[in-house]
């Protein structure tokens, strides 16, 4: 199987590191025209000087995702020519700078914000480049979830989990419409990774102890790299995926969550472990509901 890219033109969202810096750069080597677009401005452009350097084809552009109107003034300018976009990766999301804290304390703007870059702003530029695609009869979205809208998350930000979860349903439920266009929407939810600057500290934080438990829950005993991650984008991105649509891949190194809960539940449910490590950790369950993870705990967050 060989992927090229070559005249094709792909927008990646959330574009200046981790992810989605290394996702532009997967397709730009591949030969496709690359719009990254990021609200950090600075990181982005760094991010385009990576992605041009060894040849490859890229425009960077400072976009605020959570606007649905730079969204839509955007893809104008990306499809200005009149030609469509092929592939559109939305990779924006994140806890915004946000620290675990208890259900208290968080107000609606920590709650919206949340809910708005990781679930709002892919509905919206989905929408946006959906009539070029239906009229070329062939597209490919990619949104890039995370583990933990697939169980309780690791940030301790309430809001991240069920954004990352209904971003997941979205990508099921926008399937269904543009089908009929040669259209496929997919999903990838990544396991830890140490990919931009909250993914060390949470990293750091952790521990050897947690560290440990982190990498011992993986069948493949090693973390991911956003490398990982972008091959799994460049799949479901290519003309190999036709009959795939409205599906999650979790690209997370074989998270072994379901045998570590079937050794800890009855543990668990007791909020202690008798596995003789460190609770929660130990079954792949970082952030339960009545426990904050231990990596906010020790900054007294």
């Amino acid at each position: 199987m060989q992927y090229d890219f070559s005249g094709q033109r792909v927008i990646v969202t959330g574009a200046a590191h981790g992810f989605g810096r290394a996702i532009a750069r997967a397709f730009a080597g591949l030969g496709a025209e690359v719009w990254a677009c990021d609200i950090l401005s600075d990181e982005v452009v760094e991010a385009r000087s990576l992605v041009r350097s060894p040849g490859g084809l890229c425009q960077a552009r400072t976009v605020n995702v959570r606007v649905r109107a730079e969204e839509q003034k955007f893809v104008r300018e990306v499809c200005s020519d009149g030609e469509p976009v092929q592939v559109l990766v939305n990779n924006a999301g994140g806890v915004l700078g946000q620290v675990g804290r208890p259900l208290e304390e968080i107000d609606g703007e920590d709650r919206d914000s949340v809910l708005e870059v990781n679930l709002r702003a892919a509905f919206w530029m989905s929408q946006a480049v959906t009539p070029g695609m239906k009229r070329a009869k062939y597209g490919r979205f990619v949104n890039i979830s995370s583990g933990g809208g697939l169980r309780p998350g690791m940030t301790g930000v309430q809001a991240y989990a069920p954004a990352k979860a209904a971003q997941i349903h979205l990508t099921r439920q926008l399937a269904w419409e543009p089908g009929p266009w040669g259209i496929t929407i997919n999903n990838i939810a990544p396991g830890f990774v140490r990919s931009n600057s909250t993914s060390e500290w949470q990293w750091h934080d952790m521990g050897e102890k947690g560290q440990g438990a982190l990498i011992e829950g993986l069948a493949l005993r090693r973390l991911g790299s956003p490398a990982d991650i972008a091959h799994g984008v460049v799949f479901l991105a290519s003309e190999h995926v036709g009959w795939i649509t409205g599906q999650v891949l979790p690209v997370d190194g074989g998270r072994l969550q379901s045998c570590k809960l079937m050794m800890c539940a009855s543990a668990c449910r007791r909020h202690s472990c008798s596995c003789k490590r460190e609770p929660f950790l130990a079954c792949g369950l970082t952030s339960m509901p009545w426990r904050r993870p231990a990596w906010q705990m020790s900054r007294g967050t």
